[in-house]
Formats: C-alpha cells, sequence, structure tokens
C-alpha cells in the first residue's frame, strides 16, 4: 500500500469510528486527509472500493502488531496470553478507532452482500491460530482454532462496546491487561482441554 493510498485508508478509518459509515464518502476522506476535492475518488472509485481500502488497511496494521508482539508463532500458551491480552488491551485503547471501524466494515458487509469478501480478512488469524494449535499438537486444530478466535473476538466486542465495558478495568492500564489474560488463559485451557 503506498503511502498516499494508507493516508486516505486512515482517514476513513477514523471517520467510520467516529462517525459511523454513513459519515465515510468520498470527499468527507478528502476533508479529513487533507487532500484536494476527488483525490479519494482516484484511488478508491467506487463506495466498495472505499471499504475494501479501510478493512485491507485495518488487515495491515493488525498483521503488523501480530507479528510485532511474537503472536504469529508464540512458543506456549503462557506467551500467547500475554500477548494476546497485551494486542486486545491496544486494540481498546490506543488503536480503539481501528477496532471501531473494523466492526462499522463488518456489520456494513452483513446489509450488503458485495462486500462479503471484506469477512475473507477474518480467516489470517483463523489460519494463524490453526497452526500454532498444530504447532502445540492439539487433537482438532481446525476447529479449535476457530474457537480461540470467536472466544478473543467475543471478548474484545464484550470490552469495547457490550456491557463488559461497563464493569471493566479502563483500558491501557496494568489492571485491564491482566484481566484480560486470565480471561485468555481460561480459553486456551478450554480449547485445549488442559
Amino acid at each position: 500500500m503506498t503511502d498516499r493510498i494508507a493516508a486516505l485508508a486512515d482517514a476513513a478509518i477514523h471517520l467510520v469510528a467516529t462517525r459511523g459509515m454513513r459519515g465515510l464518502t468520498h470527499r468527507a476522506v478528502d476533508a479529513q486527509a487533507g487532500v484536494p476535492t476527488g483525490s479519494t475518488s482516484a484511488y478508491f472509485r467506487t463506495r466498495k472500493a472505499l471499504v475494501e481500502g479501510v478493512v485491507r488497511r485495518l488487515a495491515e496494521l493488525d498483521a503488523e502488531e501480530v507479528e510485532a508482539a511474537g503472536l504469529a508463532a508464540p512458543r506456549d500458551p503462557e506467551q500467547l496470553a500475554e500477548g494476546a491480552a497485551r494486542i486486545l488491551d491496544r486494540w481498546m485503547s490506543a488503536a480503539r478507532e481501528r477496532t471501531l471501524a473494523r466492526y462499522a466494515c463488518l456489520l456494513e458487509a452483513t446489509h450488503h452482500p458485495e462486500l462479503r469478501d471484506v469477512l475473507k480478512h477474518g480467516e489470517v488469524s483463523r489460519a494463524q491460530a490453526k497452526a500454532v494449535l498444530t504447532a502445540w499438537g492439539a487433537p482438532e486444530p481446525e476447529r479449535q482454532s476457530r474457537e480461540l478466535v470467536a472466544f478473543l473476538d467475543g471478548l474484545l466486542f464484550d470490552r469495547l462496546v457490550g456491557a463488559g465495558a461497563l464493569h471493566a478495568p479502563e483500558p491501557g492500564t496494568p489492571e485491564s491487561r491482566a484481566e484480560l489474560e486470565v480471561a485468555v488463559r481460561s480459553a486456551l485451557r478450554a480449547v485445549l482441554g488442559r
């Protein structure tokens, strides 16, 4: 992704997170990015292309963070629990806008079949989880990886916008990361049958 396309996608992510999908227009992205009117349309010809660009950028940024945290190939469940808690906490605090934009795009895809391809970006985390669980000798890594990713997605959603947000520690704090780590460890024990 070129710097210009990344900047436009980042501006679009901000708009989706702060205004919702209705706030995502080519003109609004131009204004947010501080570029001449029509610039966004030159790179993303349609609304579908713009939403796909947002999702690609979200996936790119998430992949960078997962790789940097060593979660692509954690050596054991403890490292995975600690790293996942750190990432989840970041996605609720410093990267909160990205997480809100991700959920908005996923919800948009449920109402617009032409956007269903954006759901394919979620396959990356499932494939990574399957590879990790296979390496650890899990008896049913395909099923177990789906369960683990579903749990992590649900935990993130609940803590960010669900009832869990009412009682959980403030995101971005050591207490938040500690509570998330306990939850991820519990999920790993359940998924791995340990």
